[in-house]
C-alpha cells in the first residue's frame, strides 16, 4: 500500500458520476471505489453528483454509503427526468432497469411508447436532463482553479456530454471513463430509433471518443469496439481498466453446504441469458444422481420470461429466487456457496461484455461455471486465473462431462473451493493506480 502523502502533494480532480451512494447495483461500485483508493497515488477527487431524492436510480444500496470516505467532498445537485411520468402512465413502481431486465417478456403499448420517446426525444439516454444542472455546479467549482483534471464515467452516457462541455469550455485535460459500450450496448435496438436519432446519438459517441484527452474502457473488446468506429480516435489514449473487487469486503468466510450441491447465480438475468444449456444438464444431473441435493440460488433480478424458461426445463423446484440484496449480503451469499454461476447475454457485441461480479466472483475462490462466447474476454480471464470453466451457449456434453466430475468431487469433498487464485491484479487498488497514472500522464 502507497505510504499517505502530505496535502501539498495531492492533485485535485473533479469526478463526475450520475451514481453515487444510495444507488445499488455494480455501476457505482466503480466510480466508489476509485474514489475511496485515489488519494493513495497523489489524486484528491472532489465527487460531483445528482441529489439522491430526484435522482432516477432503479436500485438503492444504503450500505454503500457507509464506504464514502469522510473527507472525501461530495456535491450534489437537482435534475429533470421523465421517469415520474412514466411510472405515472405505466402504473408501474420501478425504474426501467439496464436492459430492461424488469420489464415483461412482452411490452405492453405504453412500455413501446415510453421506449420509443426515450430512444428519439431523450439523446443519449432519459437522464440527460441531469446535464444542465451538472454543468452549472461544475463550473462553479472549476472557478477556483484547484481542478487540474475531470473524470466522467458512464453510463448514463449523457454524463459525457458533461465532460465534453467542460473541456471545450475550460480546456482542462478530460478522462472520460466508459463502463459500457454506447450505440453497441447489447440492447440498444431495444430502443427504437429513428434513423435521425441514431446518428445524432453516434456523433455524441464520436465527439467524446475523439475529444477526450483518455478514453477508459473495462475490456480489450470493447476498446476494439471504439477503435473500429469511424472517429479519428488516437489508439494511444484508449485504455483498458477492467472492473474489479474490493478484498476489504470480503469479510465472511467461505462456508459451503455440506448436504447440498448449492449452485448461486448473483446480479441480473433475463431472456437475453441463453442459459438453457446449462439448465438442461442440472435436469439431467437431477435424474441421474438423486443420492445429491442439487439448489439452484439466483441473487438479485430475475425477469419473468427467464422464470418461465426455469420451469419449462424442469428445475424450478430446486430452484430458490432471492430480491436485490445490499452489497455485503450478496458476497455472504457468494461465500455460503458450493460453485458460482455466471453468463453473458447471447447478443451481438457480447464478446466486450465482462460483468463486474466477474471479479468478485474470482475474490471469493469458488469454482466458477460460466456460459459466453469462447476466447472472448471473460474466457481469457476465468483461464489465466484458473477460476472454473467457460462454455459456449451449445456445448451441452462438454458442461455435462464437467458438471459430473465436479458431482464426483463434491460426493468426496462438498468444499470444491479453490486452493489459489491469481486475481490480485483486479484488486479496486490495483486499479486505481492505473488510473491515477493515466490522470498523472495528462498532467505532464
Amino acid at each position: 500500500m502507497p505510504t499517505a502523502l502530505k496535502e501539498t502533494e495531492l492533485t485535485d480532480i473533479l469526478y463526475i458520476s450520475y451514481y453515487w451512494p444510495p444507488s445499488g447495483g455494480p455501476g457505482v461500485q466503480r466510480g466508489l471505489k476509485f474514489c475511496k483508493y485515489l488519494p493513495q497515488f497523489g489524486v484528491r477527487p472532489t465527487v460531483l453528483t445528482v441529489d439522491e431524492k430526484q435522482a432516477s436510480y432503479p436500485l438503492l444500496d444504503e450500505s454503500f454509503a457507509e464506504e464514502v470516505p469522510a473527507e472525501l467532498p461530495v456535491y450534489r445537485t437537482a435534475t429533470s427526468e421523465p421517469f415520474e411520468y412514466y411510472k405515472k402512465l405505466s402504473g408501474k413502481k420501478e425504474i426501467p432497469y439496464s436492459g430492461f431486465a424488469n420489464q415483461q417478456a412482452k411490452d405492453t403499448l405504453v412500455d413501446k411508447i415510453f421506449k420509443f420517446v426515450r430512444g428519439n426525444l431523450f439523446i443519449p439516454d432519459a437522464r440527460v436532463g441531469w446535464n444542465k444542472h451538472a454543468i452549472r455546479k461544475a463550473e462553479e467549482l472549476l472557478q477556483s482553479g484547484k481542478y487540474k483534471a475531470i473524470v466522467t464515467t458512464s453510463p448514463p452516457h449523457s454524463t459525457q456530454l458533461i465532460g465534453l462541455k467542460l473541456k471545450q469550455k475550460y480546456n482542462l485535460p478530460w478522462v472520460a471513463d466508459l463502463r459500457d459500450p454506447w450505440t453497441n450496448i447489447h440492447y440498444y435496438d431495444q430502443l427504437l430509433h429513428t434513423p435521425l436519432a441514431k446518428r445524432l446519438d453516434q456523433k455524441y459517441e464520436r465527439q467524446v471518443l475523439e475529444q477526450a484527452d483518455a478514453v477508459i474502457v473495462t475490456s480489450e473488446d470493447t476498446k476494439r469496439l471504439f477503435l473500429n468506429k469511424p472517429a479519428s480516435i488516437d489508439a494511444r489514449k484508449l485504455h483498458v481498466i477492467t472492473n474489479g473487487y474490493d478484498g476489504a469486503d470480503f469479510t465472511y468466510p467461505s462456508n459451503p453446504p455440506k448436504d447440498e450441491f448449492l449452485i448461486t447465480y448473483t446480479g441480473t438475468i433475463t431472456e437475453q441469458y441463453n442459459i438453457d444449456v446449462f439448465l438442461k444438464v442440472l435436469a439431467h444431473l437431477l435424474s441421474v444422481h438423486s443420492e445429491i441435493n442439487y439448489k439452484l440460488r439466483f441473487v438479485g433480478k430475475v425477469s419473468e420470461g427467464m422464470k418461465k424458461r426455469i420451469e419449462k426445463a424442469g428445475v424450478l423446484g430446486i430452484t430458490e429466487f432471492i430480491p436485490y440484496v445490499p452489497h455485503q449480503e450478496a458476497i455472504k451469499y457468494m461465500m455460503e456457496s458450493t460453485v458460482l454461476f455466471l453468463a453473458i447475454a447471447d447478443v451481438e457485441n457480447v464478446y466486450a461484455n465482462v460483468p463486474g461480479k466477474l471479479f468478485e466472483y474470482l475474490a471469493s475462490n469458488k469454482h466458477i461455471i460460466a456460459l459466453g462466447p469462447v476466447h472472448s474476454d471473460m474466457d481469457h480471464i476465468i483461464d489465466e486465473c484458473g477460476a472454473g470453466r467457460l462454455f459456449h451457449y451449445t456445448a451441452y456434453d462438454l458442461m455435462l462431462d464437467h458438471m459430473t466430475q465436479l458431482s464426483r468431487a463434491w460426493k468426496i469433498n462438498p468444499n470444491l473451493d479453490l486452493p489459489y487464485i491469481n486475481h490480485s491484479r483486479f484488486s479496486r487498488e490495483a486499479l486505481t493506480g492505473e488510473l491515477a497514472r493515466i490522470i498523472k500522464k495528462l498532467l505532464k
